[in-house]
């Protein structure tokens, strides 16, 4: 056990269906209680959708495991309700460093400009957030946890999934609608279900040591290539929370996992990297290989592939929860309208699509840092030793380096839901169609807010004015009946001046123009939100035809 960390135990409760042999019927189950399982029962949560999660364990994951989440991630988690909870409690950073050796050859920003309400990353231990997503979970009215239940069997007709369950008092069924499959790379409902899952194994293994120690190492990312202390090899250095640190050691193909794991192995390397002097305590060790897959689809019928279960990165870059966390988010809504009735079961092939898109620029991300990492051959290691060389004193050689592209979110530019701009419409930036939002710091009556808080979970439409309170009748009577298709459209307005309406239509003040500027907004822009907080469409000027026309679109009934 860890000296830093208290595992929980969930309580396991003898499930009724036993005794009465009855088959218990819920609209959506979701396999998986890690990050990526709670997130998705979080998200339906949202959207009034009732969920079942089944996981066969009774407390949070084994280790630190995943680190590092990323500033999408984290505004995901804010809609979750666990965001000031994971960025209170962990480590946050912008800045990372590059090494070659001992010199310094390369460093970066994250969040280069100010006024974003969370940082680039925040560094904590895995365990910590599946302790506060369980929670969060447990406090909602929609969400039933079922501890110690391993799911045994799944077999899938056209319009309900059944499952079997095994718990220490025998084996009930289950009946759903929708089986989300967050079960981990590993997979069991993929392999019930004889799915493949296709890619490369990188022929290489990596040591990863937790460490408790006192130091005043800033909080930052430090990559080293050969360094002196593990010479031929790179190494990782992360800080987390409770005072530990994680450290990443390249071993080699040829190390023996077993052999590497013991204390006796793994001390020596600690204490070439920081010194016989200073005193510090090993709290966890895992030995891993690269994995760069993915399944061919992520949905398959009524069940739906998320997180490690669909896809598998190698860890540098931070790819693995943050693009399973972004995953969830993509499916809930979508989901939702389909069980309602409101957009076809095409919709869901868009949640794959989509997906698949971020799954691949990370898959390539990955083995492109993972080639340059651990280069294969003499030529390769000559190629980037001499990057290395040339990255300190030119920039065209730090273009170069690649000790793990970080998570960013995926644009979904090419996405069949986005509405194109049109021909005489021209806009600067980055907000384009398929963007991932902006944050940008707000005020709502007199107080600071930011805008990633008052969107998602529904479409809405952003309506820049200069003085909300002069905007003429007919404007705003257009922008109180928006719906299309009994798909609600949340009007909301931002305001150069802090001007109220009258009615019922919200206002945020922008005094100082950022979220304008983010959005290259003149009075008069309209902007389409999805319910995940990326762009649908935009426009120079309101018309009620076009944002239903591209809420159709969005939506798969156009």
């Amino acid at each position: 056990m860890l000296t830093t960390y208290t595992y929980p135990k969930f309580e396991y409760r003898t499930p009724p269906e036993i005794a009465s042999g009855q088959t218990l019927k819920v609209p959506v189950v979701v396999v998986g209680a890690g990050p990526v399982g709670l997130g998705a029962a979080l998200d339906l949560q949202l959207h009034d959708v009732p969920v079942l999660v089944l996981d066969e364990d009774d407390t949070v994951s084994i280790g630190s495991r995943g680190v590092c989440y990323a500033k999408r991630a984290l505004e995901i988690l804010d809609r979750y309700g666990v965001g000031d909870a994971v960025c209170d409690k962990g480590v946050s950073w912008n800045v990372g460093r590059t090494f070659f050796r001992e010199q310094e050859v390369y460093n970066f920003n994250l969040v280069p400009e100010p006024d974003h309400h969370r940082p680039g990353m925040v560094n904590l231990q895995q365990y910590y957030l599946e302790e506060y997503l369980a929670a969060r979970a447990a406090s909602r009215p929609n969400i039933e946890l079922r501890w110690k239940n391993k799911v045994v069997s799944v077999v899938q007709t056209g319009k309900t999934v059944t499952l079997k369950v095994e718990t220490e008092d025998g084996v009930y069924t289950v009946e759903t609608d929708w089986l989300i499959a967050a079960d981990g790379a590993r997979s069991p409902i993929r392999r019930m279900l004889d799915l493949e899952i296709d890619g490369k194994i990188f022929m290489d293994r990596f040591l990863i040591a937790d460490v408790v120690m006192k130091a005043d190492f800033p909080a930052e990312r430090w990559f080293w290539f050969d360094p002196p202390f593990h010479p031929g090899q790179s190494v990782l250095l992360h800080k987390q929370t409770d005072s530990v640190f994680r450290i990443d050691f390249q071993l080699g193909w040829d190390a023996d996992p077993e052999e590497e794991r013991k204390p006796e192995n793994v001390l020596p390397r600690i204490k070439a990297m920081l010194g016989d002097q200073r005193e510090f305590e090993l709290e966890w060790v895992s030995v891993y290989t690269f994995q760069c897959r993915r399944m061919g689809s992520f949905n398959h019928g009524r069940v739906l592939f998320v997180g490690d279960a669909a896809h598998q990165v190698s860890p540098f870059g931070a790819r693995g929860a943050n693009s399973g966390l972004q995953d969830v988010d993509n499916l809930g809504w979508k989901l939702k309208l389909v069980m309602d009735g409101k957009a076809p079961a095409r919709l869901l092939d868009s949640y794959s699509e989509e997906r698949i898109f971020a799954a691949d620029e990370n898959l390539l991300n990955s083995t492109r840092s993972t080639d340059f990492i651990t280069p294969k051959s003499k030529v390769s290691k000559t190629f980037r030793n001499a990057v290395l060389g040339l990255a300190k004193n030119h920039a065209f050689g730090r273009a170069l380096v690649n000790s793990g592209r970080l998570s960013v979110p995926a644009f979904l530019t090419a996405s069949i839901l986005n509405t194109p701009d049109e021909a005489d419409d021209t806009f600067a930036g980055r907000m384009l169609p398929g963007a991932p939002m902006d944050d940008a710091p707000l005020r709502d009556t007199g107080a600071d807010c930011w805008l990633l808080d008052k969107v998602g979970n529904r479409f809405i439409a952003l309506y820049f004015a200069d003085d909300a309170a002069v905007l003429p009748a007919p404007t705003l009577a257009m922008l109180a009946n928006l719906s299309c298709g009994g798909i609600a459209v949340q009007p909301l307005v931002i305001s150069a001046r802090p001007g109220r309406l009258a009615g019922d239509i919200p206002v945020l003040e922008d005094p100082r123009g950022i979220a304008a500027q983010r959005y290259d907004a003149k009075p008069g822009t309209v902007y389409l939100l999805r319910p995940d907080q990326h762009v649908a469409a935009r426009w120079r000027t309101l018309d009620a035809k076009k944002i239903k026309a591209a809420v159709a679109r969005a939506t798969c009934n156009a």
